[in-house]
């Protein structure tokens, strides 16, 4: 799968360990890591929902266009489908663009960006 970042900084957080686990400690920045691997190795978001330590789950609210998995309680990676051209997502299997926005707890106070 194609995976896009929002900015730099949030693309190499994801993307090199040593920098993930310096800005979020070593449990979420080795996790952050291995699930950005997992959604590049991924098909479509359709593998990533059979990864059951994952957790894969579609947001709510003013996060209905995002999805998210699970770090270490309570961390999220929460990303968002890319749709291009005229292809409409009905299924987790036609998800193949995903773009990482950012790490956090969406259910309390954020974790740095």
């Amino acid at each position: 799968m194609e995976v896009r970042f929002t900015s730099k900084k949030i693309k190499k957080q994801c993307e090199d360990s040593k920098h993930a686990q310096k800005y979020y400690g070593s449990r979420i920045g080795t996790l952050l890591t291995q699930r950005v691997g997992e959604l590049v190795a991924a098909n479509s978001l359709l593998d990533i929902k059979n990864i059951p330590a994952a957790r894969l789950h579609k947001l709510e609210g003013t996060r209905k266009n995002e999805y998210a998995v699970d770090l270490v309680h309570p961390f999220r990676l929460v990303f968002t489908p890319i749709i291009e051209g005229d292809v409409e997502i009905t299924e987790l299997k036609s998800i193949h663009i995903v773009r990482i926005e950012e790490v956090t707890n969406y259910h309390g106070k954020q974790k740095r960006k």
